[in-house]
């Protein structure tokens, strides 16, 4: 149902098209408990009209937003299409103390969403191709979700089994409210992509990674280098500078300031998304990573424990990933793919990492900080030519 103490303020700060369905007084209607309740009025927002991105456009020409999804409408939302696509894997042992969770705000008991599973985390994935063919397992950066390599999936099906997946406090995989069964530590992160990938795949794999959770692929990859074909880092944090989340991320971490701005779906999916690369993404695109956080709080309080656990561990992840990068024992064929458009993480420095350690590196001029969102055909192309190189070499 729309929310009428919402939608005009979303419209009028982010210049949207808003038509009033009922310009006169709304008549009276009963409500479950029987009490008189004015009927809302009704909004709805149209784009512009253009289903492409637009590059380096200003924020007026943007598609704008659409309300008809989520919260704000019973309509139905291009993310159950999405996750029509996909299935729900059992991996990683919870290990809360069995108790309700509460926010951390109030003290409110949470809904099912923040709650940690009885037994064994779920988490959801979409395949694409054969299981019998090379597998390469496809990992989103923060914040986003399995839905950024939905251009990709179809390019490898042929001749590939890759799979795609929410991380556990993103999209539709588990949420637990932290202390509750996952913290979201960089460490609980390692652990737990372990028990995803041995779930999943039983010979070896290719990792793909995005941006800061590249630090966590790779550590996993030091310990298990005997199940690991390649590795692509899709603009991974490489530098000293890069030890740093943006402040569009960093925010989330604030005391009390983070929880609330985590609750807002325009701050907590839409801008971060949007700000790091020249990009609009389409209305529907935009709807997919909108959901989470407009139907539960359990998506906010994930990413607000997540950017603190980033704040805080972030440059010792990155110390460690360069180490690994850079020493001798480290044989995993290694590609670093760069999207020069990149708002977050500078280009500055990485030409020479990957000289000096011997990594190739595949420079995407037209993408931003999401290579896979911003250019999932390209991407596809360079993991094919990557996979195919490898098996040559065999």
């Amino acid at each position: 149902m729309a929310t009428q103490a919402k939608s005009p303020s979303l419209c009028h700060s982010h210049k949207i098209q808003c038509f009033l369905h009922n310009p006169v007084p709304a008549p009276l209607s009963l409500v479950g408990n029987g009490k008189a309740h004015k009927k809302p009025l009704k909004f709805s927002c149209r784009s512009n009209g253009n289903d492409d991105y637009y590059i380096d456009a200003p924020v007026e020409v943007g598609d704008g937003f659409s309300f008809s999804g989520g919260k704000y409408s019973d309509g139905p939302s291009p993310s159950d299409e999405w996750f029509k696509q996909g299935k729900i894997v059992k991996a990683y042992a919870a290990f809360g103390s069995g108790e309700k969770a509460k926010d951390p705000i109030f003290g409110l008991a949470m809904g099912a969403d923040s709650q940690a599973s009885t037994d064994i985390f779920r988490w959801f994935c979409v395949e694409s191709g054969s299981a019998d063919n090379p597998s390469v397992i496809l990992i989103h950066g923060f914040p986003s979700q399995a839905y950024s390599y939905r251009k990709v999936l179809p390019m490898l099906s042929k001749d590939y089994h890759a799979i795609a997946f929410d991380w556990l406090g993103f999209g539709f995989s588990d949420k637990p409210q932290p202390k509750y069964g996952f913290d979201y530590t960089l460490n609980e992160f390692v652990s737990s992509l372990e028990s995803f990938i041995n779930e999943v795949a039983v010979k070896k794999v290719t990792l793909v990674v995005q941006g800061y959770f590249a630090p966590v692929a790779v550590k996993y990859a030091s310990n298990h280098q005997e199940k690991i074909d390649n590795i692509i880092l899709l603009n991974p944090p490489l530098t000293a500078k890069h030890a740093n989340l943006p402040s569009t991320l960093s925010i989330f971490s604030n005391f009390l300031l983070g929880e609330i701005f985590s609750q807002d779906p325009l701050r907590a999916s839409d801008k971060a998304l949007t700000s790091c690369g020249p990009y609009k993404m389409k209305e529907d695109d935009a709807m997919v990573y909108r959901n989470p956080y407009l139907t539960s709080g359990a998506s906010g309080f994930a990413l607000n424990a997540i950017s603190r656990a980033m704040k805080k561990e972030l440059k010792k992840y990155v110390e460690e990933m360069r180490t690994t990068l850079t020493d001798e024992n480290w044989k995993i064929p290694t590609t670093v793919c760069w999207g020069k458009r990149d708002r977050w993480l500078s280009y500055d420095g990485v030409e020479e990492f990957c000289k000096d350690s011997k990594h190739k590196l595949i420079e995407i001029p037209m993408a931003g900080h999401h290579v896979q969102e911003d250019r999932g055909e390209e991407l596809g192309e360079v993991i094919k030519g990557v996979m195919r190189r490898t098996r040559l070499n065999l």
